[in-house]
């Protein structure tokens, strides 16, 4: 028996240890092996636009694994740039953190805040001769740095003094040479197989006011060389990065090392998330919103972070998209059907259903009093009874789907035509008598009469209907504009033209101006959300809504193929 225990035990062991991604993988080995003491990650946004579903995944990762481990997550602004970044952006990037619920407490970071240390780190690197000032142009430095096949060549200024360097780095941060004059490079090794090791540049001259510090710089560190020292500096333990930073790992261990930082991080390199069909790149997005075929940033067609947040989407979907992703080496594309499965399943037991009509027609029940309104009870998710009830206006003239009515239906169609009964939504059975057209032939009203027997509730089963439909009272109805999107870039004949132009969609977005919902959602706030029967989830949108003009953002469609294998 205690045989059997044990074995119980390993195996579960074996399991605990199977499921974990790679990355726990390592953590879990350098906290073993005594490397760290304890586990703190960051993510580290350049403030040159705003965050993208794939930023999500990012965030996600390194918030969870530091809450995982009990550790401490930081949100750190890579503001070494000044060129692109503006405090829009800042601003933007500390939102979307927050509201995916990265708890960076009141560890909020500015690369800038280290830009004395980094200097220091410079100065140290020379003296130990292992920087340089060089005089080269950028164009010269990269004929001189090679390619895969060809080794480097160094520069002629590599073999200058210290105290030279000293004193040219020195001015260089007084100003005294114009942008692109001089440059500071790492002496490395200019044969080395991996270019990025090949006496990068660290630091440049840039007259440019930055967001942070205004002009008290000239000189700004490049990435490369700033990005591990900001991780050393926070004693960040795991530096958790995507795949394209790999060949960057031994230039970041050289750096840190060569610092002489003590118990310097770890990088982590794992696979960025690609979403299928979609337009993430800051350069398309930028000339999207400069063109005006997108409203902003936070087009609910875009799928920034303030964008799906606009559209409708929660923290907890997303979250549940980059886990259902996972975390790998390998780069690959996901269908972006899985990101909306995600927002279904979190919304379809949290929201009201409730009743709107986006095509309108009227509907008139010729044997219902005259000026009477009728309060009914109306489930708010019958999946989920904890929502409760409402009650629902009801009269007799209604606005129903322009489709719920044909003339003339084809075979298996079961809601109104003349001569058919069907069941009004949690009221009562109508029979469809005929209706009135236009001069064009185009139907205007439809006429029926009810059974006022089968009220909905009231036990009635003398007869069977096979169809039901929605439907809002005329005389309480609130008008609505409800905005129906679809992927911004055209499926079938795939993202780029043959001229690295974007191919757009035509109808990504369908304006639908006279909608009629029921007053229950009269005084619906921006981000509240409903599901409206048959029509889909809808949010109120956070830009254009206001109380006296409310409009609504379709988030997802109700139905999808996608499927999540078991």
């Amino acid at each position: 028996m205690e045989e059997n225990t044990k074995t119980m035990e390993v195996s579960a062991e074996k399991e605990n240890t199977v499921s974990k991604h790679f990355i726990e993988q390592e953590i879990d080995k350098d906290l073993a092996e005594g490397v760290y003491d304890h586990v703190q990650t960051r993510f580290p946004p350049e403030p040159n636009g705003y965050l993208h579903i794939g930023h999500a995944k990012s965030i996600l990762l390194n918030s969870g694994l530091a809450k995982e481990y009990g550790g401490k997550f930081n949100l750190r602004f890579d503001d070494t740039n000044p060129t692109k970044e503006k405090t829009e952006f800042v601003e933007s990037i500390i939102e979307d953190v927050k509201w995916l619920g990265a708890d960076y407490e009141d560890r909020l970071f500015f690369a800038s805040d280290y830009f004395e240390t980094m200097y220091e780190c410079a100065v140290l690197l020379i003296k130990k001769g292992k920087a340089f000032v060089c005089d080269l142009s950028a164009e010269e430095i990269r004929e001189y740095r090679g390619d895969f096949t060809t080794p480097g060549k160094e520069s002629p200024y590599r073999n200058r003094s210290v105290e030279e360097n000293l004193k040219l780095f020195e001015e260089m941060k007084n100003g005294v040479y114009a942008d692109g004059e001089k440059v500071l490079r790492a002496k490395i090794d200019m044969s080395s197989p991996n270019i990025n090791m090949r006496d990068p540049v660290i630091y440049r001259v840039a007259h440019m006011t930055h967001h942070n510090t205004g002009d008290k710089w000239c000189i700004y560190p490049m990435y490369d060389f700033a990005h591990p020292i900001e991780d050393a500096v926070e004693h960040i333990t795991h530096s958790i990065c995507t795949l394209e930073f790999e060949d960057h790992r031994p230039l970041y261990d050289w750096v840190v090392r060569e610092c002489e930082f003590e118990n310097p991080p770890r990088q982590i390199e794992f696979a960025k998330l690609y979403l299928t069909n979609v337009i993430t790149g800051k350069r398309y997005i930028k000339k999207l919103v400069e063109d005006g075929i997108v409203d902003g940033w936070d087009d609910p067609r875009l799928v920034s972070i303030a964008a799906l947040r606009r559209r409708g989407y929660t923290p907890e979907s997303i979250r549940k998209f980059v886990e259902l992703v996972g975390v790998s080496k390998a780069n690959s594309s996901v269908d972006y059907a899985m990101l909306e499965y995600c927002i279904r399943e979190d919304l379809k037991l949290k929201k009201s259903r409730v009743m709107a009509i986006l095509d309108p027609i009227k509907l008139v029940i010729d044997n219902y009093p005259e000026g009477q309104i009728e309060e009914l009870v109306a489930p708010n998710n019958m999946e989920n009874p904890e929502l409760g009830e409402r009650t629902v206006p009801f009269g007799r003239e209604l606005y129903i789907e322009r489709e719920d009515f044909m003339e003339e239906p084809p075979k298996k169609y079961f809601r109104l035509f003349p001569g058919n009964e069907v069941r009004l939504m949690n009221a009562y059975f109508v029979t469809c008598t005929g209706c009135e057209k236009d001069e064009n032939g185009n139907v205007t009203v439809v006429h029926c009469t009810y059974d006022p027997e089968t009220k909905s509730g009231s036990g009635f089963s003398a007869r069977k209907v096979k169809g039901t439909i929605h439907w809002v009272a005329a005389a309480t109805a609130v008008t609505a504009e409800c905005r129906l999107y679809e992927n911004l870039v055209d499926e079938e004949k795939g993202k780029l033209n043959a001229d690295g132009t974007l191919n757009l969609n035509p109808n990504s977005l369908t304006v639908l101006k006279e909608c009629y919902v029921e007053p229950s959602l009269k005084d619906a706030k921006a981000y509240d959300s409903f599901q409206f029967v048959r029509n889909g989830f809808f949010c109120v949108d956070a830009k254009d809504s206001t109380p006296e003009h409310l409009v609504f953002n379709r988030i997802v469609s109700l139905k999808s193929s996608f499927k999540i294998s078991k």
